[in-house]
């Protein structure tokens, strides 16, 4: 195999738990990362495969460097993806020390790439077992690629209403995006070598007992192995002038592409009246998505995002927004929308109830989702939650259920997170759902191996999102917090967010220094997040 010389390295020298990145010799504009992990250095690929981040700004804890933009943690050791959102693995080299410097050996090709596939040309050797998914997103994705890296050996079927399936659905609110090939993580030819069958359906009904899922258009499926993974569905409002036309929700590939329709103009400069009504996140980042038009932001709280990220924090991102020409409209509640006199069956107006009224070329809904389980109702060996959704297992599994999984905006799940405490919790966001579909994939492998229960790999949640600047957020207040510290200089939305409950550290946001979060996620993590004393005392997480 090709060996390959780092420029300006010598020896072996690298301090404990540090990263440094090194270019190579003949190739350039290319470079590996170094890592010294518990006392061993290793070469790796330098960039998350998930958005390219450079992980000599990431973080280092124990055998795991963790991506500082979004969490995505590697497996030092091997390159392995440990957590989401990152769907491939890292390169790894081996390491040779010469008398007149230090090389990498490997293949060319796998340096330049600086990501491997971990699932490719698998094939179906045991045609009695069978996984059958209900939906196709992130949790699926996280599934389909745990099941096939861990060599399962069945057959797997997604059966998805959408088409495609395994997008990147957090750019669709955040940027817009609504060409399914720039947003798909993976393509036809992905699914083919992992030996994966896609079946573009609606499940209408599961027969549990009888081990079988039933599609609209009249075919079954029956399963060894069932899991559940429809998402959620975006909440509409039950009031007058809500039907009509260029009235919005957010979900897939349509939706998006219908937004931008119905917000392009004919003429340089022309501006559209658009209403966003919710003043969360979905909400939030469509306004800014769209803040090239007249954008106002309707919301019942005073300040946006104010239960989740509080008041202070909340007034940062409307600051930003407001920046970029959006109005907002906050402790307000809407009557009724009205039609255009201009636009026949399309909407004129939103009407609040303190008498304002807001002109809307068109309206866009971000008032939450709900579990999209619908076809789980009045189901005989299925209990739902009282919000719709299913409660599970650490390993997603449902107790009442054998071989049945629930995944993503569907489950709810103990979470044993910093002031978690083992509360039944459902969070929707990305990387929750990706990685509690690896946990199921693990669960599944495992249980066909005869082996004894398994012990959860418990995880800490991350999610981020794009308010004028990029927010980073670690963590659950699912108990609730009773008090937020802020660091750093929130005038220029650089800072440090640290939500407390008594003296725990429950969550923590940033923005503008995006290593404090992956930091304290990965601390979190092993249980050494420092609390609510530390904090105040000035502690620096990135020297722990």
């Amino acid at each position: 195999m090709p060996e390959f010389k780092l420029k300006n390295l010598q020896s072996l020298t690298l301090p404990p738990n540090s990263k440094t990145e090194y270019e190579i010799e003949g190739l350039p504009e290319t470079k590996i990362l170094l890592v010294n992990a518990n006392d061993k250095i290793h070469a790796l690929s330098p960039r998350c495969t998930h958005y390219g981040a450079p992980l000599v700004n990431g973080v280092v804890e124990g055998e795991r460097i963790t991506c500082p933009w979004h969490g995505a943690c590697f497996n030092i050791s091997t390159g392995d993806v440990e957590d989401a959102p990152a769907l491939n693995s890292l390169h790894k080299f081996e390491l040779i020390e010469k008398e007149d410097g230090v090389y990498i050996r490997g293949e060319e090709a796998d340096i330049k790439s600086g990501s491997r596939n971990p699932v490719s040309g698998c094939t179906v050797s045991k045609e009695e077992e069978h996984v059958v998914v209900v939906g196709g997103g992130s949790g699926t994705l996280g599934l389909l690629h745990s099941l096939r890296a861990q060599n399962y050996p069945g057959k797997i079927t997604v059966i998805s209403k959408e088409s495609p399936i395994a997008i990147d659905r957090p750019k669709l609110s955040k940027a817009l995006i609504a060409d399914a090939s720039k947003i798909a993580w993976r393509d036809a030819a992905w699914f083919k070598s992992a030996a994966i069958d896609n079946v573009t359906d609606e499940v209408t009904h599961v027969d549990f007992a009888a081990r079988k899922v039933s599609t609209s258009s009249g075919n079954s499926y029956t399963y060894t192995k069932l899991v559940l993974a429809t998402g959620g569905t975006p909440r509409t409002l039950p009031l007058s002038g809500f039907e009509l036309g260029n009235v919005f929700t957010l979900r897939g590939v349509d939706d998006a592409q219908a937004i931008l329709d119905a917000t392009s103009t004919q003429s340089e400069g022309e501006k559209k009246n658009i209403v966003v009504i919710g003043s969360s996140f979905i909400g939030m980042e469509l306004a800014n998505a769209l803040a090239k038009h007249n954008v106002s932001v309707v919301g019942m709280e005073s300040t946006p995002l104010e239960r989740i990220m509080g008041t202070e924090v909340g007034k940062i991102f409307q600051a930003n927004l407001e920046n970029n020409g959006v109005k907002f409209y906050l402790s307000a509640s809407v009557s009724h929308a009205s039609p255009s006199s201009a636009s026949q069956g399309k909407v004129g107006a939103v009407h609040l109830k303190d008498g304002t009224t807001l002109p809307a070329d068109v309206v866009i809904l971000g008032v939450g989702v709900r579990p999209a389980t619908d076809f789980l109702t009045n189901n005989n060996g299925i209990a739902l939650e009282k919000d719709g959704s299913i409660l599970t297992d650490e390993n997603f599994a449902i107790p009442s259920l054998p071989d049945v999984f629930a995944l993503g905006d569907i489950a709810t799940y103990p979470y044993h997170g910093p002031g978690g405490e083992g509360a039944s919790v459902r969070i929707e966001h990305w990387t929750v759902a990706q990685n509690a579909g690896r946990a199921a994939g693990r669960a599944i492998v495992h249980a066909l191996k005869g082996q004894e229960k398994l012990k959860p790999k418990r995880f800490i949640p991350v999610f981020w999102s794009a308010l004028g600047g990029q927010m980073r957020y670690c963590g659950n207040t699912v108990n609730g917090y009773d008090d937020v510290y802020i660091t750093g200089k929130p005038e220029e939305s650089k800072f440090v967010a640290y939500y407390f409950r008594g003296e725990v550290v429950v969550a923590v946001a940033t923005m503008g220094v995006d290593p404090v979060m992956a930091k304290c996620a990965a601390l979190m993590r092993v249980g050494r997040m420092p609390g609510k004393k530390e904090v105040l005392g000035g502690v620096d997480v990135l020297g722990l």
